[in-house]
């Protein structure tokens, strides 16, 4: 059984980049590093084992009109829009600005230029933005006693720990350490357990996931009675965003590294969100007619023709899913754009929550 991690759709390779963060329920051959801009989004590579086959795009699919495009800028720029209206409506009203902090430990660049986009988006809509930067071989307890400090601040309402850590500290002990009621990536525990709970309500849901969704519901995709595919089952999208279709009302299976013939289940599916990091891995000949594809995979290859050498494409082959799907999101420009506006919306509620403001 041949392995599908690249054919026909690319002849790029795969860019070998360091894994920021892994997932244990998964199995994968190697590892990849998926950044997305002004996001902690970090998913590990699969690889699936779907049964070979030759079939290529049928010529049914290729009469098909093209996807509308889900135009996740475009979006999020409403969303931050709207949410600089609220900032600014909540400050008249009662004198209070959002903050949000973020805790950088070491000298990583691509960590220190997530956290300046961060900062960037927060002056952009009116947060106040608080930052401790702490030494590559600083202690685990100082970076706990920084946590402490935020937790205490009445003035900061969300509190992020930029990922990764130094190999030397404990990230659950520390992630763990966020107060619940200013844990804005939504990864606490108790967030992840309420989220799973019907008639429990989360504090905030993770970012990535709840932009996923809230993409569909911008473009009037319905999504209950539909059958939903989550390809991945990471803690960080996978697993939250199938939670969250559920209770959507969704009927909802989850396509993971284990699962035999994947292609069949998904083909079956009226809503895709894929999140597994494997470049063009769902093909055009995988979709359903008609269906809507989320494309959280964010994934470099090698493209000479690129002034970087490198560019950036999903997990869904565009080109022949465009041809079949009803909606699809582009990468770039799709989900990446959402993750830092549902960031920056998950701290204005935590402000509103805090100061029983409506």
């Amino acid at each position: 059984m041949a392995s599908m991690i690249f054919s026909e759709c690319s002849t790029a390779r795969l860019l070998p980049l360091r894994c920021h963060r892994s997932c244990p329920a998964l199995s994968f051959s190697r590892r990849v590093s998926l950044p997305l801009t002004s996001s902690r989004l970090f998913l590990p590579s699969l690889t699936f084992q779907p049964r070979a086959s030759s079939t290529s795009v049928s010529a049914t699919m290729a009469t098909e009109s093209s996807a509308k495009v889900i135009d996740g800028k475009a979006v999020a720029k409403q969303i931050r829009e709207e949410i600089g209206v609220e900032i600014a409506r909540m400050k008249e009203a009662i004198g209070i600005v959002p903050g949000l902090a973020v805790i950088l430990v070491g000298d990583r660049k691509d960590s220190a230029t997530y956290v300046r986009n961060k900062k960037k988006a927060c002056d952009a809509v009116g947060i106040n933005s608080f930052e401790v930067h702490l030494p590559e071989d600083t202690t685990e307890q100082e970076v706990l006693n920084s946590i402490s400090r935020f937790n205490e601040d009445p003035s900061v309402h969300g509190i992020l720990v930029q990922l990764p850590l130094p190999s030397h500290m404990n990230e659950e002990k520390i992630l763990n350490a966020v107060g619940i009621e200013k844990d804005v990536d939504g990864f606490h525990p108790l967030n992840i357990g309420r989220l799973a709970m019907r008639g429990r309500e989360p504090l905030f849901v993770p970012c990535t996931p709840k932009g996923c969704i809230e993409l569909l519901r911008r473009y009037g995709i319905q999504i209950k009675g539909k059958k939903a595919v989550v390809i991945g089952r990471s803690n960080i999208v996978g697993m939250p965003a199938a939670l969250l279709l559920q209770r959507e009302d969704a009927t909802v299976t989850i396509v993971h590294s284990r699962t035999n013939n994947p292609e069949d289940i998904i083909k079956e599916a009226d809503i895709i969100i894929s999140a597994v990091g494997q470049a063009n891995m769902v093909r055009g000949s995988w979709i359903k007619p008609g269906a809507a594809i989320i494309d959280v995979g964010i994934n470099p290859v090698e493209d000479p023709a690129s002034p970087r050498g490198y560019r950036l494409v999903g997990d869904v082959c565009y080109d022949e899913v465009v041809k079949v799907a009803s909606a699809v999101t582009p990468v770039p420009g799709g989900v990446g754009p959402m993750t830092i506006a549902m960031l920056l919306s998950n701290t204005l509620s935590s402000a509103k929550r805090m100061h029983n403001f409506n």
